[in-house]
């Protein structure tokens, strides 16, 4: 049976019925359909959510298809429900790029996933479509005032910094000349796309306390300059006030469920190979104040999603979680240790033990902020018992609790020593987390901090324009801002080819951006893109519809 299957064969509840779990009457729901609804902001309790237990999910340096840390994070929060606690899920939403891509849908897996998994994986709400209009509104202004022949800022077209987007992947799209057709198309400029996930209007989103913080965040956005080189903001455009009514339903968290009809709050989406990676805080802090036990997740590895969910979301939010997990894969670690791809289902303890040092580079930073860690392993049914005890026993060996997570087979049930664990944990944490950095210190401060901290890097090397750049940031008054490093999901370093645990190497920032409104600035290490392009073989090409409305090959 598909994960497809078992989403289309589950018995969902009314969404109504999922809302009396958490005690909100039907009066608080906003509707869409029967299966899934929008969540007011009154709902949020500041007093609550301070005592409640924010368990983080992150991972390991993933393979190319990802290590199932929504499975495990999904079937965590049913593990914590199963053996009695008061847990809701907390994550992200997903991009139509990695559904139609090389990832294929992020509902989860198996018997542990967010349902209704269709509606999630395409249009959902039409969160990622507001984002989308309200980024592109900006830029449609933008290019509106360089036309203007009153009301003109004097932008120079040179220096704008704003693209627009679509939540697709699309190389093609990548770089563009815009404005052509004469007078009445405009100036003629090159400009470009990004994905959705990837604009700083899902930033802002994700990191705005309220109706009125998500205005002015839209307005702080940094959009270019003058011809004689004054900053030009979208506030100077006028444009923060529509931005942010285009917004006004996307900013509220959506509620959803699993397949054991556990709550789910799934809310925003930006990526953590460019952005925080994180769900949003506003979904986060209603979580916290729903329930005892929030499980969420951050993008990728926690040298990504991990590092900037704390080092970005927790220090903006003032949150602090009580336990993190760290998802491992066998096949992930055989990767690792030299493995090819294709062979990643065969049995080679040489290639797990060769792939163990990136689990330990990840432990190894995580402790760094002072928070429990627990190992959780993602089972696959190709893992032998020699392999499992293997990585169970060096997990063993350093202290660190380690558990199968079993919820893609077995659901809640499966991921029950899981959450006895994380409890456990979580419970021994009585200390708020360490930062990696101090937001005083100078940018290229906290880019060492990082890149020694959490990737074992030697030295941070700064291209002559990614100078230029961080000086003219300095100069605008960027500098106490919090660091949101780009850079490959695919290995510890800026070289996605150097897997495993590299040593003695550099981090070289090529370019910086600044997302201003969203309150971060932006190195860029090596090849990183804010537009992805599809593999040869798109996911895509196996989802089908029946006649009668059935899906098949979103998974």
């Amino acid at each position: 049976m598909t994960d497809l299957q078992i989403a289309q064969g589950a018995e969902a509840l009314h969404i109504r019925d999922i809302a009396s779990k958490l005690d909100i009457p039907e009066s608080q729901l906003e509707f869409y359909g029967s299966n899934k609804a929008k969540l007011p902001l009154s709902l949020i309790d500041s007093e609550k959510a301070s005592k409640s237990n924010l368990i983080l999910v992150t991972a390991i340096t993933p393979t190319p298809a990802g290590e199932g840390k929504t499975t495990v994070s999904i079937g965590l929060g049913d593990g914590l429900n199963y053996i009695g606690k008061k847990a809701l899920t907390v994550i992200r939403e997903p991009s139509l790029g990695p559904v139609f891509g090389i990832k294929g849908g992020a509902a989860g897996g198996g018997h542990s996933q967010v349902i209704p998994m269709a509606d999630i994986n395409l249009h959902f709400t039409g969160d990622f479509n507001a984002v989308e209009k309200a980024n592109n509104l900006l830029a449609a202004l933008i290019d509106n005032n360089i036309q203007a022949k009153t009301g003109n800022l004097g932008i120079d077209p040179r220096t704008v910094l704003w693209k627009r987007c679509m939540d697709m992947n699309d190389r093609g799209l990548r770089k563009i000349i815009a404005a052509l057709g004469g007078k009445a198309g405009g100036i003629p400029r090159e400009t470009g796309f990004n994905i959705t996930a990837a604009s700083e209007i899902m930033a802002i989103l994700c990191l705005s306390n309220d109706f009125e913080d998500l205005q002015n965040r839209c307005g702080n956005i940094y959009i270019g300059d003058t011809f004689d080189g004054k900053p030009v903001y979208a506030k100077d455009l006028k444009a923060e006030g529509a931005m942010a009514v285009l917004l006004k339903d996307a900013i509220k968290p959506n509620l959803v469920q699993t397949l054991e009809a556990n709550p789910a709050i799934i809310h925003g989406g930006p990526f953590a190979n460019i952005a925080q990676g994180t769900n949003s805080v506003l979904a986060t802090r209603m979580g916290l104040s729903l329930a005892d036990y929030v499980v969420t997740e951050a993008g990728f590895g926690a040298d990504l999603g991990a590092e900037k969910f704390l080092n970005i979301k927790c220090r903006t939010a003032g949150l602090s979680p009580k336990a993190i997990v760290l998802v491992a894969t066998i096949r992930a670690l055989k990767y690792h240790g030299g493995k090819p791809i294709s062979e990643l289902t065969e049995e080679d303890t040489d290639a797990l033990k060769a792939g163990l040092p990136n689990l330990d580079r990840h432990l190894k930073s995580l402790q760094s902020f002072g928070v429990p860690v627990v190992v959780a392993i993602n089972n696959f049914v190709k893992d032998t018992p020699a392999e499992k005890k293997l990585l169970m026993d060096h997990c063993t060996a350093q202290g660190i609790p380690v558990e199968i997570s079993n919820g893609w087979a077995k659901g809640g049930e499966g991921c029950a020593p899981l959450a006895e664990a994380v409890v456990k944990a979580a419970s021994g944490c009585d200390t708020r987390f360490r930062p990696t950095y101090d937001l005083e210190d100078s940018p290229r401060v906290k880019m060492e901090k990082i890149c020694r901290t959490i990737y074992g890097a030697e030295n941070v090397i700064l291209s002559n324009k990614a100078s230029r750049q961080l000086k003219r940031f300095e100069t605008l008054g960027y500098g106490n801002l919090p660091i949101c490093m780009a850079k490959t999901q695919k290995s510890l370093s800026d070289d996605e080819k150097k897997l495993g645990r590299p040593e003695n190497f550099d981090i070289h920032i090529r370019e910086f951006e600044i997302a201003a409104g969203a309150g971060f600035v932006v190195p860029i290490a090596g090849n990183i893109l804010r537009m992805p392009g599809l593999p040869s073989s798109p996911a895509s090409e196996r989802i089908t519809i029946d006649r009668d409305g059935n899906i098949s090959g979103l998974f």
